[in-house]
């Protein structure tokens, strides 16, 4: 089972343009859709459309209107009461893929309620697969919560502890290096912010870069890095090697949930036992699938194609 942990969850909304996004102009959109989401609930979503045993975990009161959705599509779930309503998401998305968003802070959460999330995610770790730490904090949670979850969960579980994938930005992601979360997901922006090399754009049109910069993030404890480079494809670097995957070009409709997509289609591989390699072109797969999808829609694995996607080796992670 894998389980997810998102502290920021939304209802997100993806509204689709025919053309080009006009600031200052009146625009009509040809389709519009809304789902429940944030990282955590994209991931679990994408699994269990796959058949794969997934749980998320975020706070959220029984009524709120994140909460019903999540029930309504049938995603498995579990929140935890705040007395306070969830924030909503807008993405505008055009033609060739652009996707803009626009996303809101998100509730304050309290020092209990966070005790009680935190808790409620050391019970329901024990025997998973995998923990997905997932997504933006809500305002006021301190910038190192998610090291404090993997702390506490590795201190209740030992080597029974669940590998801990953290997929965030900021300081948050940042925060959480000093635990050495067994695998990273950043994108080409948040990779280069992590390791001060070079710029996102810069990263994601140059694989070997984007190792270098994956195998810097190894030498500080990290288990793994697949670090998504949008068009580009992927980055894995782990102890044993480094690998750059990319698919062949796709008509993109919609980038929403890309990213979570990849993550998801990683660690399904990881259930198989597939090689790393394997595991790298299964992520790419699930990101491309998820992108050339309309909104926020996500792939099963039957719609990806692993095998048309294109693997060759990086350099190798250097001894510290």
């Amino acid at each position: 089972m894998i389980l997810t942990l998102t502290p920021n969850p939304s209802l997100d909304r993806t509204i689709e343009l025919a053309g080009p996004l006009h600031r200052g102009e009146v625009q009509r959109a040809t389709q519009a859709s809304q789902h429940p989401g944030g990282k955590g609930v994209n991931i679990v979503r994408a699994l269990t459309t796959s058949g794969i045993e997934a749980l998320a975990l975020l706070p959220g009161d029984s009524d709120d209107a994140v909460v019903r959705a999540l029930s309504l599509e049938s995603i498995p779930h579990l929140s935890l009461p705040i007395g306070a309503p969830l924030r909503s998401n807008v993405a505008i998305t055009e033609p060739d893929g652009t996707t803009t968003k626009v996303n809101e802070p998100g509730p304050t959460l309290t020092e209990g309620q966070l005790a009680d999330l935190l808790a409620l995610t050391v019970e329901k770790s024990d025997g998973a697969s995998w923990l997905v730490l997932a997504g933006s904090l809500p305002p006021g949670v301190p910038d190192n919560f998610y090291a404090r979850v993997i702390e506490a969960v590795r201190g209740a579980y030992g080597a029974q502890a669940p590998r801990i994938a953290v997929d965030s930005s900021g300081a948050p992601l940042r925060e959480c290096l000093r635990a050495a979360p067994d695998l990273l997901k950043p994108n080409g922006e948040e990779l280069a912010e992590l390791t001060g090399i070079s710029t996102g754009p810069a990263l994601e049109a140059d694989p070997a870069a984007a190792t270098a910069a994956a195998n810097l993030l190894l030498r500080h404890g990290v288990g793994a890095v697949l670090a998504t480079l949008g068009s580009k494809g992927a980055v894995l670097a782990t102890s044993s090697g480094a690998w750059h995957g990319k698919s062949p070009a796709i008509k993109a409709r919609s980038t929403v949930g890309a990213g979570d997509s990849a993550l998801s289609g990683y660690l399904l591989a990881t259930l198989r036992g597939d090689s790393p390699g394997a595991c790298l072109q299964q992520a790419v797969a699930h990101g491309a699938a998820a992108a050339s999808l309309p909104g926020t829609m996500v792939p099963s694995l039957a719609q990806t194609n692993p095998a048309a996607v294109i693997v060759t080796v990086q350099a190798p992670a250097e001894e510290s």
